[in-house]
């Protein structure tokens, strides 16, 4: 493992397979919390956590329990469970904290132990063999490219909201779902990309 292969899984993650835009994992939450910067940028910070943690708990968990008990074939329940005490554990700490963020995010925040992108991260993790370095690094930077992609997504439905003339069969979620194909087909650019 070298540092040009932890820059070639996180360049990889952010953009090259943004979970949200290239691979189409996560949509609910990206579609639901992108109507104002300011719950995009708390959804951001939360993901980021629990998809990080995520992974450093889901191969620790998967080395040390479910290989040496031949129980491989449980991953995807057990790293649903991690998730969801994850997920919890956030939901209480912005209930404490931040009232007014857990306010705002509402149904979406549960809704991370559902995410497909969070799961999808661990049990690529997983197939793909990554070390725990690996692991904690893919999972960091796929959740940071699925901030990039819902911020960037926001600060365009802001943006359309205030300035377009959209007319009235496109407002709402048709304009939604063009802007987001449009954000979608400029990432398909990287698809190409070779890092190292």
């Amino acid at each position: 493992m070298s540092l040009t292969s932890l820059i070639s899984i996180s360049l990889g993650a952010i953009l090259v397979e943004n979970y949200v835009l290239v691979q189409f994992l996560g949509i609910c939450p990206f579609l639901g919390v992108s109507k104002k910067t300011d719950t995009a940028v708390g959804m951001s910070f939360a993901v980021i956590f629990v998809m990080t943690l995520a992974s450093a708990v889901t191969y620790l968990v998967n080395e040390y329990l479910l290989v040496l008990l031949n129980l491989e074939y449980m991953q995807t329940v057990v790293f649903i469970l991690v998730i969801a005490v994850l997920v919890q554990l956030v939901e209480m700490f912005l209930q404490k904290a931040v009232p007014a963020l857990y306010q705002a995010l509402g149904i979406y925040l549960p809704l991370i132990t559902t995410n497909c992108a969070v799961l999808g991260v661990a049990l690529l993790n997983v197939v793909s063999e990554y070390t725990f370095i690996e692991s904690v690094v893919n999972g960091f930077a796929s959740a940071v490219g699925f901030s990039l992609a819902l911020l960037l997504f926001s600060t365009i439905r802001e943006r359309l909201e205030v300035s377009a003339d959209i007319p009235k069969a496109f407002e709402g979620i048709p304009i939604a779902l063009v802007s987001s194909a449009l954000l979608a087909m400029s990432f398909m650019g990287f698809s190409g990309l070779k890092v190292f």
